[in-house]
Formats: C-alpha cells, sequence, structure tokens
C-alpha cells in the first residue's frame, strides 16, 4: 500500500505507520526512549532503528505502528558519528596520518558488555576525520559500517598512537537514510501531541 507524505495524512494515520527521527538525551536507553514514544503516541509498539547507549546522544529513528516492520532493513545502514577522542598523552605529531590508516577494513571483537556473541569480525570504516585538536583531546568524524564499535575504535587508536585513549562524548549524526538535519527532541513531540489534542477540543 503506497502512503501520501506525512503532511498530507491524518496524525493518528501517521502514529500508526510512521517515524520520528529523534534527538536522543543523554540518560535513557533507545529501547525506554521507544517505550515513551509508544505510550506519548498510543499505539501498540515503536522499535527503534540502531540502538545508542544511554550516554550517547544524537539520531535515533524510532518507528511506530506497523512501521516497525521496515527496522532491520534500516539496521544496516551506514553510520556516522562525532566523537572525542580522549588521550592519555599529549598528541603525537603524526595524529592525523594515524588515524587515516583505521579507514577501511578494521578487525574489532565485540565488548564484553555486547549482546553479540565476542568473535572477531571486520567492519569498515568508510571515512575516519580528525576535525579539531585541543590538547589531549582530537574531535572525529567517523562514518562506518553498522555495527562498529566506536569505543574499541579510539582504544585501538590510542594504541596505534601510543599514547593510549578512550573515548569521551558520543553523537551520531545519521543512521541511512536519517541524519540530524532535521531532529526533533522528546519534548518536541509531546509539544506537538498537545497542541493537536488542543484543537480537537476546539
Amino acid at each position: 500500500m503506497l502512503r501520501d507524505a506525512p503532511a498530507d495524512r491524518d496524525p493518528d494515520d501517521v502514529a500508526t505507520f510512521g517515524v520520528v527521527n529523534l534527538d536522543k538525551p543523554p540518560g535513557p536507553s533507545a529501547h525506554q526512549i521507544s517505550a515513551w514514544i509508544r505510550d506519548m503516541l498510543g499505539v501498540e509498539k515503536a522499535a527503534h532503528a540502531g540502538t545508542l547507549d544511554p550516554k550517547v546522544t544524537g539520531c535515533l529513528p524510532v518507528l511506530t505502528g506497523a512501521a516497525t516492520r521496515l527496522a532491520p532493513a534500516l539496521l544496516e545502514g551506514p553510520k556516522e558519528y562525532v566523537s572525542v577522542l580522549e588521550l592519555h598523552a599529549d598528541p603525537p605529531a603524526n595524529l592525523e596520518s594515524v588515524v587515516g590508516e583505521f579507514e577501511g577494513p578494521i578487525y574489532q571483537k565485540p565488548p564484553r558488555k555486547s549482546a553479540v556473541a565476542r568473535r572477531l569480525r571486520v567492519r569498515e570504516v568508510y571515512d575516519l576525520d580528525v576535525l579539531e585538536v585541543a590538547g589531549r583531546q582530537a574531535l572525529l568524524r567517523i562514518r562506518c559500517e553498522s555495527g562498529t564499535y566506536i569505543r574499541k575504535l579510539c582504544h585501538d587508536l590510542g594504541r596505534a598512537l601510543g599514547t593510549g585513549a578512550h573515548m569521551g562524548d558520543l553523537r551520531r549524526t545519521a543512521t541511512t537514510p536519517f541524519d540530524d538535519t532535521d531532529l526533533a527532541t522528546l519534548h518536541d513531540l509531546a509539544d506537538a501531541l498537545a497542541w493537536l489534542r488542543d484543537e480537537d477540543d476546539t
């Protein structure tokens, strides 16, 4: 069934087959966010397209109602992040060239807390850029294959640089086909629903 654009559909119809491109705040899990949106919209189910750890912010598409069937198709698309690389010593002069060596296929083993089997696997890093360096912090932009562990990537970068490093703040800026140019917050969604209910009462 081919559906009209969201702006041309009834709000109740959008809720039962729609997507919220959410700007996830730090704190709640992606599962908790999905449950809140499900309850706010009064639909039977909601599902996120690509999990984010509680502390991570940014682009979290949440599919609602019958649209949850599309979640597996969205999970496999490339992801883009901006991350702070926290170096454990002053950055070496060759920082950018070493970081650039991590573009392409890399080996990763999922962390112990991961829900998947801890087997060595290959993931593709499509682009890895150093945007800024300040003191012992480097701001990175990472475009990568789904399932790439950014925390592990930062650890491995630290080893290659000889300084040691860990991941600081992390924000997802895109998960294909969605990006951070049109994100909505939970407050935006709550305000829109309140406005629609007020319209119905008048």
